[in-house]
């Protein structure tokens, strides 16, 4: 996964204008206690960041 489709997925399950600012307010325990873009900064897979969004978020598998 590229970093564009991350973000894509974020903006398609909390919107375009949620979901840059829940990536800066929301620290996840999957991801190191690290919101999405303190996970980024770090240098974590993306997938690996969207699957703890995907779990975070109780999202349906068909969008794992």
């Amino acid at each position: 996964m590229r970093e564009a489709e991350l973000w894509t997925r974020l903006e398609e399950v909390l919107g375009p204008g949620y979901a840059r600012a829940w990536a800066d307010l929301v620290v996840m325990s999957d991801l190191g206690g690290r919101c999405v873009n303190e996970a980024i900064t770090a240098g974590l897979d993306f997938k690996t960041i969207w699957r703890a969004v995907w779990a975070y978020l109780e999202l349906p598998e068909s969008l794992r």
